[in-house]
């Protein structure tokens, strides 16, 4: 139970599942498909959708960059997050959206892995809030470090390892492959 006893629900956050960020990410169309299978799930649950975008120097809010891929559509009664930081938390109205609907728990899908994904559940873990990581709906893209190559397929299982069973007092993370949450087998 996360530390906000009197906030029950949860929401569905996906992150920055944008044409310039998953481009070129690991599975991108199998990962895309299981965010769509997760978002279609949570609205015909009644569980709040809420996108997260991100903007900088190489993604100008309203580029083709920064848009969501062309896979998955926000509704009209769907908040839309916008961030200039790897949380989703800093600098955005995220917290008090979350308070307004009284949510104390975070289903987490989206992109980066190793940055955005995983600075917003660390984010979200030290507000208080129970988080579960949806292991099959993120990704991310290989990349450098100290003159070696990190491939994706380690930095997004290296995630699910960290979440999995990891707790806080009074809170915690979990994970939970697309057809355990949609009921798919």
């Amino acid at each position: 139970m996360s530390q906000f006893v009197d906030r029950p629900l949860s929401a569905l956050l996906v992150i920055d599942v944008q044409v310039g960020v998953v481009h070129d990410a690991w599975h991108r169309d199998e990962v895309v498909a299981n965010i769509a299978q997760v978002v279609e799930h949570a609205r015909a649950t009644h569980i709040p959708v809420i996108w997260v975008q991100h903007s900088d120097d190489w993604m100008a809010i309203g580029s083709d960059n920064w848009a969501i891929v062309p896979e998955l559509s926000p509704i009209e009664n769907e908040t839309t997050i916008h961030k200039n930081y790897c949380s989703s938390f800093e600098v955005t109205n995220l917290e008090e959206v979350l308070t307004d609907i009284n949510v104390g728990h975070l289903v987490i899908c989206g992109a980066q892995t190793n940055n955005c994904v995983r600075h917003t559940i660390h984010a979200a873990l030290e507000r208080g809030y129970d988080i579960t990581l949806v292991e099959d709906a993120h990704t991310t893209s290989d990349g450098d470090w100290d003159n070696g190559t990190l491939r994706a397929a380690d930095i997004i299982d290296d995630q699910n390892r960290s979440c999995a069973g990891y707790q806080l007092p009074g809170r915690s993370a979990s994970l939970i492959t697309t057809g355990d949450l949609v009921g798919i087998h």
